[in-house]
């Protein structure tokens, strides 16, 4: 009878100790997201509003991944992100504006490549790359404009908190 009783004890003592091993280097109070030159050069194909949808995309899908691993705290580290590249599964409102013969149907593979710094609590500026392009164009049906990217923005933050992404820790 006790054997149940500590081991249900020890599991959710491990399950409290989760969200600070997830924290990445002390946690995180900031997180700055710009858009980089690369991608700039695509607003008049993609519209400028697009980039607002795709910064505000990355840092939900940080803060949120973050705030599940206990990363998010009011004295930390800084993250300085730049959205290299993105590519839609479906137009673009600006696309579909602008060439009449495109339909919101159309689709094609898409992602992003992110890079940028995690700047810790103690100074450490610690270089960050992520790059996930879908690869299956089977796997693009039934998505919206910027599924794939949003994929690729998920997979980063998982990443980052569990700590897979720092060249260096």
């Amino acid at each position: 009878m006790r054997l149940p009783a500590l081991l249900g004890a020890t599991l959710i003592a491990a399950a409290a100790a989760l969200p600070a091993w997830g924290a990445p280097l002390g946690g995180i109070s900031s997180i700055n997201v710009v858009v980089g030159p690369k991608l700039q050069q695509k607003a008049r194909e993609y519209g400028v509003r697009e980039f607002d949808t795709l910064t505000s995309e990355l840092i939900q899908a940080l803060e949120i991944a973050l705030r599940e691993h206990g990363g998010l705290v009011k004295e930390g580290g800084r993250l300085d992100l730049v959205i290299e590249d993105a590519r839609p599964n479906r137009p673009t409102l600006q696309q579909l504006a602008s060439k009449p013969g495109l339909s919101m149907e159309s689709r094609g593979i898409g992602g992003a490549t992110i890079s940028g710094a995690l700047t810790t609590v103690e100074g450490e500026r610690i270089p960050l790359r992520y790059r996930w392009y879908e690869s299956d164009f089977r796997s693009a049906a039934g998505t919206g404009v910027w599924t794939d990217a949003e994929t690729s923005f998920d997979n980063f933050a998982r990443k980052l908190v569990k700590g897979e992404l720092p060249a260096k820790r």
